[in-house]
């Protein structure tokens, strides 16, 4: 019974906070703060101390700050021109035509930013006046856009990913090469979608390709060769063993500047400006981080984790009906918080869960992914549905609606990624031996 009261307690709190929008961070912290209070002697000074240092310290969370500066800086540079004029004459011949360069253009820019955010305003600036001028639907152009953007969660680098690894004390290196795969099956499956929609309604789609494929192909990969030296210099110094998650993190970070100067787009006022952009997000998580490593500890000294995980454990769930749960319950989560808090406040609940389960954990790190990219796209509090109502002066029921299509192709990704969990285990194995 005092485990029932912990959590009221401790869901109450949060919940409440969050609905008086109070930072996500500041509201686990205080959460944290009230539960030691009430259920525990332990001085709450002291041990806040003690966890916030040890959440705080790892040297893998250095890769953090300096992915985000190199998605910031790429972010100002004509990267988001390159791949659609690189990308459009190579896609434009798959039915569905240029709705094919929002996929591949965020698969491309995922792999330099690692934020899903990031993906959707870069590609989204330019594709969307382009396509709009081209006669394609906006739902399809919105939908499209919201769905591919959520793959800088899961194509390496992923901010997220290193978050997860962090949590769960897993290789941060292995993470991302069990990530590959998966992130390119699942940007074909957005694009098997869109190929299918396209035969559908192909006595209806006209769209207007103007002069897109005017330029020789030689000229389309010279635009796109800097881009792919850069992704290959850092996702392959990771792969290979030459460099660490934040060697290659630094490795991007001079890359994205020698791409901008090559580029014209490097100023001060451009530098100074990704600088800040990098400190506010990379404060951002840290803060959450913070309260959520609390957070765990305070939970920890009530014995919520251990008898939630007793409790579902008695059931005798079968891998994936425990995965079926999970997956509706991150869902529902990701409908009130973000996906970067959804990990780092379950995951002293669920991690011990999952192991138990027997289920690989570089696995569980790719499925966790994809649901927590599904969060992103789910109505009140959906990050990419509220870039894109900034963009596209859309209401967020049209946005929400354009968008569960892709929410459903990732539904059915995860469903592919339980039956055949090597998409996910057999490059980390592979490379390993």
């Amino acid at each position: 019974m005092s485990e029932v009261l912990a959590v009221v307690i401790f869901l109450s709190t949060l919940f409440v906070l969050l609905g008086l929008g109070v930072w996500v961070g500041t509201a686990l912290l205080t959460t944290a703060i009230v539960g030691m209070w009430l259920f525990t002697s332990t001085p709450i000074g002291d041990a806040m101390a003690v966890t916030i240092w040890s959440e705080q310290s790892s040297w893998t969370l250095t890769a953090l700050p300096l992915f985000i500066w190199m998605g910031e800086i790429l972010f100002r540079t004509k990267l988001s021109e390159t791949l659609f004029k690189g990308l459009a004459p190579l896609l434009r011949g798959l039915p569905g035509g240029l709705l094919h360069v929002n996929v591949g253009a965020s698969a491309v820019f995922a792999a330099i930013s690692g934020s899903s955010a990031a993906t959707v305003a870069t590609v989204g600036k330019m594709s969307i006046p382009e396509l709009r001028a081209r006669n394609y639907p906006e739902s399809m152009i919105i939908g499209t856009l919201s769905g591919a953007g959520t793959l800088g969660l899961l194509i390496p680098p992923s901010i997220a990913m290193i978050i997860f690894g962090v949590t769960v004390n897993e290789s941060i290196s292995k993470l991302f090469m069990a990530a590959m795969i998966p992130g390119l099956c699942l940007a074909l499956l957005f694009m098997g979608y869109i190929v299918i929609w396209s035969l559908i309604n192909r006595k209806t789609f006209k769209p207007i390709f103007d002069d897109v494929g005017s330029e020789p192909l030689g000229k389309r990969m010279f635009d796109l060769l800097p881009v792919l030296l850069l992704i290959g210099a850092v996702i392959g110094s990771i792969y290979s063993g030459v460099a660490t998650a934040t060697e290659a993190a630094a490795l991007g970070v001079l890359g994205s500047i020698l791409l901008s100067l090559a580029q014209r787009t490097f100023t001060l006022s451009s530098f100074s400006e990704s600088i800040m952009g990098s400190v506010r997000t990379t404060a951002m998580i840290m803060l959450i981080l913070m309260g959520a490593g609390f957070l765990s500890l305070a939970m920890g000294f009530t014995g919520i984790p251990r008898a939630l995980a007793e409790t579902i454990g008695a059931w005798n769930l079968s891998p994936f009906a425990l995965i079926a749960i999970l997956t509706i319950f991150y869902i529902i989560l990701g409908c009130f918080l973000d996906g970067l808090s959804s990990i780092v406040l379950t995951m002293a609940v669920i991690e011990p869960l999952v192991r138990s389960a027997g289920f690989d954990m570089l696995w569980f790190g790719v499925y966790l992914m994809i649901v927590v990219e599904m969060a992103q796209i789910t109505p009140p509090i959906g990050f990419n549905l509220f870039v894109l109502q900034g963009m596209t002066g859309k209401d967020m029921g049209f946005i929400s609606k354009a968008s569960f299509p892709m929410f459903c192709v990732m539904g059915v990704f995860i469903i592919i990624l339980a039956f055949f969990p090597g998409l996910a285990t057999w490059l980390p194995e592979l490379l390993s031996k």
